[in-house]
C-alpha cells in the first residue's frame, strides 16, 4: 500500500472561554479552559488516516507534547518520525468570547526546529511513488521538497498560511496543489475560480484542487475540470473543513480512487466535519462519509460545465505520478 508522509505541524491548543476579549492593561478570569490537539499537520494526518490511508506523521514536539503523539497513535497514524525537540511544543492561546468569536496567539515552538539531519532520517523510510503532504506551519520546507523530489515522491502542498517566503519555494515540484479561494487568488493573481484554476495549472504544471466554501470545489487534472457542489450541513465549527477535504481527497487518491469519486467523498466528509464541535475530533470515518445524511447542492461557482477541457493537457502527467525526471522550467 502506498505510504503517505505528512511532514507537518503539531500544536497544543489552549482554549479559554471568556465573556469578552482581554483589553490592554486588563486582567480577567476565564470561565473555562480546555487543552486540545491541533495544528494543520495533525488535523490532516487524522483525516488521511480516517480515509483509510497508510499515513506517517513527521514532526517535532516538546517535553509537553506527549498527548499529541498519543492522540496520533490512537487514530492509527504512525508516529515513528515524531521526535522531541528543545523547549515547548507549538501551541496556540485561543480566547473564545460569549458570541463565539475567537482571538488567537500562535507560538511555533518545536515546529520551527526541523533540521537537515531530521529530514534525511525521515526520508530514508520513503521511496519513489510515496506521497509527501506539506502545509506551511513548519520550517525548512524547501529542503524537504528538494529532497523528496529527488526521490520521486508525489508532492502535495496546502500553502497555508500564505507568506512571502512561500512564494520562493520550489512549487514547480508539486504534483497536487490544494488551495482555497483566498490562497488561489494570491498565487494566481486571478479573481474568478475558473481563472485561478487555469492560471495555477499553467504556472505550476500540477493538478489543482480549488475549494470554494459554500460554492463547492473544482479539480483540474488529466486534461479536464471536475466540479462538485456541497452537502448542506448545519454549520457548527468550520476549523477542520479544509484539512478534512485535503486528507480524504489525497488519501483516497493514494488508494487508487478516481479524482471525481475522491472529490465526492471528501466533500461529504467535510460537511460532516463542519457539523460537529472541535477540529480533529469532528473528522468522520470513511464509512460515515459514505453514508453522509446531508442533501447535495449543485456547484455554484466558476463557469462552464462539469467536464470542461482544461487550458493545458499533459498526457505524460498522470494522476498520482510524481515529477521526477521530467523537464520543468526552473526544476530538474
Amino acid at each position: 500500500m502506498t505510504k503517505i508522509l505528512n511532514f507537518g505541524s503539531l500544536n497544543l491548543d489552549y482554549v479559554y472561554q471568556v465573556e469578552h476579549f482581554v483589553r490592554p492593561g486588563e486582567t480577567i478570569t476565564s470561565l473555562a479552559r480546555n487543552v486540545n490537539c491541533g495544528g494543520k499537520g495533525l488535523n490532516q494526518s487524522i483525516a488521511l488516516s480516517k480515509a483509510g490511508a497508510n499515513v506517517y506523521h513527521a514532526g517535532k514536539i516538546g517535553s509537553d507534547g506527549k498527548m499529541l503523539e498519543d492522540f496520533l497513535d490512537s487514530q492509527n497514524v504512525n508516529t515513528d518520525f515524531v521526535f522531541t525537540g528543545e523547549g515547548a511544543s507549538g501551541h496556540a492561546v485561543i480566547e473564545v468570547d460569549s458570541s463565539g468569536q475567537n482571538s488567537i496567539i500562535l507560538y511555533p515552538g518545536t515546529n520551527s526546529q526541523i533540521d537537515s539531519a531530521m529530514i534525511d532520517k525521515v526520508l530514508e523510510g520513503f521511496s519513489e511513488g510515496d506521497y509527501l503532504v506539506l502545509q506551511n506551519e513548519i520550517n525548512n520546507i524547501p529542503e524537504i521538497m528538494e529532497k523528496a523530489h529527488r526521490k520521486g515522491m508525489f508532492i502535495v502542498i496546502n500553502p497555508s498560511p500564505i507568506t512571502h517566503e512561500l512564494l520562493s519555494y520550489p512549487l514547480h515540484y508539486v504534483s497536487l496543489l490544494i488551495v482555497n479561494e483566498i490562497e488561489g487568488e494570491m498565487l494566481s493573481g486571478e479573481k474568478t475560480p475558473s481563472g485561478m484554476l487555469a492560471a495555477l495549472r499553467k504556472k505550476y504544471d500540477a493538478n489543482i484542487l480549488l475549494t470554494l466554501g459554500a460554492s463547492g470545489a473544482m479539480y483540474s487534472g488529466g486534461g479536464k475540470v471536475i466540479k462538485y457542489g456541497i452537502h448542506k450541513a448545519p454549520v457548527v465549527d468550520t476549523t477542520a473543513a479544509g484539512d478534512t477535504m485535503l486528507g480524504f481527497f489525497t488519501g483516497l487518491l493514494s488508494q487508487g480512487y478516481k479524482p471525481a469519486d475522491a472529490l465526492s467523498i471528501a466533500t461529504k466528509a467535510s460537511s460532516i466535519t463542519v457539523s460537529g464541535k472541535g477540529a480533529a475530533a469532528s473528522i468522520p470515518t470513511l464509512a460515515a462519509a459514505l453514508e453522509c445524511p446531508y442533501e447535495y447542492v449543485e456547484f455554484s461557482g466558476g463557469e462552464g460545465n462539469k467536464d470542461d477541457k482544461d487550458d493545458k493537457k499533459d498526457e505524460n502527467f498522470k494522476e498520482g505520478s510524481s515529477k521526477k525526471g521530467k523537464s520543468r522550467k526552473g526544476g530538474k
